[in-house]
């Protein structure tokens, strides 16, 4: 079955009560749609300062002066620049990655939409996420704004986007598992604190139990619920709740198995964006000390990453304190930790940010010449 009989055939059937609710919550002329944009208001703006000033007042004012840490400044300059590059090698493959598992999934065969314009929109969601917490809102919204614009029905750029999502943190999941059980029971060489090794892989094998049956809802499931609902008012009120998560998820979970069982050249973004991404973090320790074992710096990297969840502007200090928290509790050095981790955030978070932001322009731009074409059949 390819693709498209993967995808659910929308435009063939008369709508469900989800699909419907959908249409209420979307503008009818997407093309009015404008584009995503930070709105600075005097609270954001005077939180934002308070926050990055009381950062810089604590790295440069309290932090030196933490037992051992004025020592750990003064390690900077020293750090091994052929390691820093390879480092910065690391980092422009982990994005040649995403953008081709960006293209490979988001993008249907036949459109209009090429490789450099995945580029765009994938450099300038990320600029966009510097902007927003939570886990990138910011960079989900513009990516389904462009989607939208360049012609991709709402379904399936939803779809697609959660198959993205699934195929891309399934990854992330499965390694919390494999590497926290693996230093438990001594199959990898490292320290195994219960907290970061078993607690993580049981929040792992738990997600998995959650999403993966949500693939085998029904089709019918809310029509079911509509059927029932003469006899069983009180149940269909809350079937009617849980129906509209599973009835939205339900074609990408499928679509994100499709792509595993059917994989392509670009599948190999899946798996590699992640190895690139630590491999930069590995040469970051190498870079300034001698490096933990490999499985140490997978669980710690990826039980840090959880901080990007915190509600902090762009998630500053959430993934540098997690990571810099898991490494000191897996045995490593705190000055090491402080280094490397804080050369990762500046190359894998901040470097992408400037041609993020020359991307998001580009996209602007792009996005006229969409308007003036008409879309492909």
């Amino acid at each position: 079955m390819g693709e498209d009989g993967i995808r659910r055939s929308s435009d063939t059937h008369a709508p469900s009560p989800v699909e419907e609710i959908e249409e209420t919550f979307v503008e009818e002329d997407h093309h009015d749609e404008e584009m995503p944009r930070v709105v600075i208001t005097r609270r954001r703006l005077i939180a934002s300062v308070v926050f990055v000033a009381a950062v810089l007042a604590f790295l440069y004012f309290v932090l030196p002066e933490i037992s051992g840490m004025k020592e750990t400044w003064d390690r900077v300059a020293d750090g091994d620049h052929a390691w820093l590059a390879a480092a910065l090698a690391f980092e422009i493959l982990s994005m040649a990655s995403y953008v081709a598992l960006f293209h490979g999934i988001h993008i249907p065969p036949g459109s209009r939409i090429s490789l450099r314009d995945s580029y765009l929109m994938t450099m300038a969601s990320l600029a966009a996420t510097r902007l927003f917490a939570a886990g990138g809102a910011g960079g989900v919204a513009l990516t389904a704004w462009a989607l939208r614009r360049a012609g991709l029905p709402r379904r399936e750029v939803a779809e697609r986007m959660i198959a993205f999502l699934v195929l891309l943190y399934g990854v992330y999941v499965i390694a919390m598992i494999v590497c926290g059980i693996g230093l438990r029971t001594g199959i990898f060489n490292g320290p195994a604190p219960f907290g970061l090794t078993v607690l993580p892989a049981i929040v792992g094998v738990v997600a998995v139990c959650l999403f993966v049956p949500l693939a085998f809802v029904p089709e019918d499931f809310p029509e079911r619920i509509e059927r029932m609902a003469p006899r069983r008012p009180r149940a269909a009120k809350w079937l009617r709740r849980f129906a509209l998560g599973p009835a939205s998820m339900r074609g990408g979970i499928r679509f994100a198995f499709y792509k595993v069982t059917h994989p392509d050249r670009a599948m190999f973004g899946v798996a590699t964006w992640w190895i690139f991404n630590v491999a930069i973090l590995w040469a970051s320790f190498h870079a300034f000390g001698e490096a933990p074992p490999l499985a140490v710096i997978v669980q710690g990297y990826f039980v840090g990453m959880l901080g990007n969840l915190l509600p902090l502007p762009g998630g500053i200090g959430g993934v540098d304190g997690g990571m810099i928290g898991a490494f000191v509790a897996f045995g490593v050095g705190g000055s090491l930790a402080v280094l490397a981790v804080l050369a990762y955030r500046l190359l894998a978070f901040w470097l992408p940010t400037i041609p993020g932001i020359i991307a998001y322009l580009g996209l602007r731009k792009r996005v006229e010449t969409w308007r003036r074409e008409p879309a492909a059949v």
